[in-house]
């Protein structure tokens, strides 16, 4: 085949510095679209993205001439940059240094936006780490406790 062609559909999760409850409702939307642009811009465009005050969830169909994690450093680092012009509030704001991705088929695409758009609804009484153990066992994902949370 002459042409290489992919589609490689990925859930990225990724919260704030310590978790701290920095995405307020009046950056909110501005953050999503100022992120999804960079997805765009490194030829990822992204389906839906979405979250909580302290994280985010990004559904992206990933480019196939870039390593994932190139992506999500650059989208974490030009968005960083961008909240902290935004003002006080937002002038120490810093993502997590590390993040989870999460294959998804096609098939399962339409439960993984409803998924991503009900954020409140998955997090009434449970909380970011709970949330990622359970994508870890979901995805069989080993991890260490020590080394996930920063």
């Amino acid at each position: 085949m002459p042409q290489s062609l992919t589609k490689i559909l990925i859930h990225i999760v990724f919260s704030t510095k310590d978790r701290i409850p920095m995405i307020d409702k009046a950056i909110e939307t501005q953050l999503h679209a100022y992120m999804a642009a960079i997805f765009r811009d490194l030829d990822s465009p992204i389906l839906i993205i979405g979250g909580r005050p302290d994280h985010v969830h990004v559904l992206a169909s990933m480019c196939r001439t870039r390593a994932l994690s190139d992506v999500i450093k650059k989208v974490k680092g030009e968005s960083s940059k961008w909240i902290k012009t935004k003002g006080d509030p937002y002038r120490r704001f810093f993502w997590q240094a590390g993040f989870g991705a999460f294959s998804v088929s096609e098939s399962l695409v339409e439960k993984v936006e409803k998924y991503i758009r009900e954020q409140d609804i998955h997090h009434d009484g449970a909380s970011f780490k709970s949330e990622m153990r359970g994508l870890f066992r979901k995805h069989g994902i080993a991890y260490d406790e020590r080394y996930v949370w920063d």
